[in-house]
């Protein structure tokens, strides 16, 4: 006797917004949860080849610290394609220009490299504050009795 297994429709998958601030928090942390959330593998209806995640908002991108001497040390490359097209970024100046740039990158880097890797990180969303329009996603609907 063969048991049928559950797969989840395409247009079933229920995208929740998840919020996270990153006041005083270390980067990687944070992009393990950020990463986990957009793959959706704390959902019960994960299936690997289906992108079932939800969105996340990281806000205070300003405020993320990085353990160690990654200030100093660690390096964001990347290459033009021309000959000498390659720059270097120290992490203690890419934090203080750009931030969001440093979550985006520790998500992606953490994403599966297949092809929903470019639809999870859409739903990836960063502010440097904690002021963000996504507002209106995490409210809370008021029952029947609280609005009268």
């Amino acid at each position: 006797m063969t048991t049928k297994s559950y797969l989840p429709k395409a247009d079933g998958i229920v995208r929740k917004w998840h919020l996270i601030d990153g006041d005083g928090l270390v980067l990687g942390r944070i992009a393990t949860n950020a990463a986990m959330i957009l793959m959706g593998k704390r959902k019960a209806i994960y299936t690997p080849h289906l992108d079932t995640g939800d969105f996340v908002v990281v806000t205070n991108a300003s405020k993320i610290v990085l353990t160690g001497k990654k200030l100093e040390q660690k390096i964001d490359y990347r290459h033009s394609g021309y000959p000498r097209g390659d720059k270097y970024m120290l992490y203690g100046r890419l934090m203080k220009e750009n931030p969001e740039k440093a979550v985006r990158l520790a998500v992606e880097g953490m994403l599966p490299k297949n092809k929903l890797r470019g639809k999870r990180i859409v739903r990836l969303k960063i502010y440097r504050d904690a002021t963000h329009p996504h507002a209106a996603q995490f409210a809370i609907p008021k029952t029947n009795k609280e609005q009268k």
